[in-house]
């Protein structure tokens, strides 16, 4: 199953069940107003959203329409809590430095931090960024929309996924180790977050959803050239470890979004990287220094999943604007 927040001019907009082929969607209010409803009740409301869904595949749905990207908003315009973990090993271990100043604990425990949850970007909004100066920089990666997990939770926690989403978590490297040097966590290096227009459940990715793992790669674009195609596949932590590292010591509440943070391969010669950070760090230790610029206000940036050549959650295609600021 599909899912998507309609704009309407509300904080969080309405609930729609789109067509397995992103080409339609319908209005799904009669079983919840808004996803954050839905994941609230979920035992009651993803069955009938289910029967829409198949309806709507049938092409027997009352009132559908044709689905636009700029129609819609992240499908949770705003969440209770976004988590954003390092989840990729080769990802940790190129960009240690930035990440923390202090020892790693590596592939032991998950490195976590917590995100401006109240502030989501849509799939083709624009992403108003200051300042060139700050390093722009993108990172394609993948998260999960948990119902609530109690504190504690460890062995079940894949139960508690109900969906899956996918992420651009735009960053502003030259702020990160200011940030990270604080000892409390990244703050203004971590601008707005982006996600593509659906939600999806685990079912719906069939053999590609395994041990808590997207096992698919994502097409990261800048100005439609191809950065990387990196796979899920080589997650470190699965999604259940990452939502029972989260509970450890708190209640999570429905709707919490938990990332992976970027999606990093080791063959990183076949293909590529998800953020130009990582890419600057191979040229530094493979030619002595970066080669590869930051991005630039006008630049687009397309992050997209496909199965057999199917879009999964649709596409994130957005332009970097200067930001507008009082």
């Amino acid at each position: 199953m599909k899912l998507a927040t309609l704009k309407d001019g509300t904080p969080d907009g309405r609930l729609l069940v789109v067509a397995r082929d992103l080409s339609r969607a319908v209005i799904a209010a009669a079983v919840a107003p808004t996803l954050q409803q839905a994941v609230e009740t979920w035992a009651n409301s993803e069955p009938k959203l289910q029967g829409l869904y198949r309806d709507i595949n049938e092409g027997h749905a009352a009132g559908s329409f044709p689905l636009e990207l700029a129609q819609l908003s992240s499908p949770l315009p705003r969440a209770w809590q976004w988590l954003n973990a390092c989840a990729f090993h080769t990802h940790v271990e190129r960009l240690g430095r930035l990440l923390t100043p202090t020892p790693l604990e590596g592939r032991s425990v998950p490195l976590m931090y917590q995100g401006a949850g109240d502030d989501f970007l849509g799939p083709a909004d624009e992403v108003p960024l200051a300042s060139e100066h700050d390093d722009m920089d993108f990172e394609a990666g993948f998260g999960v929309i948990v119902d609530r997990v109690p504190q504690g939770t460890s062995a079940e926690a894949d139960r508690h996924i109900k969906l899956v989403v996918l992420i651009n978590g735009w960053s502003l490297r030259a702020l990160a180790e200011r940030d990270a040097g604080t000892g409390f966590g990244f703050l203004q290096s971590r601008p707005a977050t982006s996600f593509a227009p659906t939600a999806v459940t685990p079912d719906e990715l069939g053999l590609a959803w395994g041990e808590g793992r997207i096992r698919l790669p994502v097409h990261v674009y800048r100005n439609e050239h191809e950065v990387g195609h990196p796979d899920g596949a080589q997650m470190g932590f699965s999604f259940g470890q990452l939502v029972a590292h989260a509970a450890r010591t708190r209640n999570l509440g429905a709707g919490t979004v938990i990332g992976s943070g970027t999606v990093s391969n080791a063959n990183h010669r076949e293909v590529g990287t998800a953020c130009i950070a990582e890419r600057r760090a191979i040229e530094l230790a493979e030619q002595g220094a970066p080669q590869t610029a930051y991005l630039a206000h006008g630049d687009r940036v397309r992050i997209e999943v496909l199965d057999e050549g199917h879009s999964v959650f649709g596409a994130i295609d957005q332009r970097i604007v200067p930001a507008r600021l009082p």
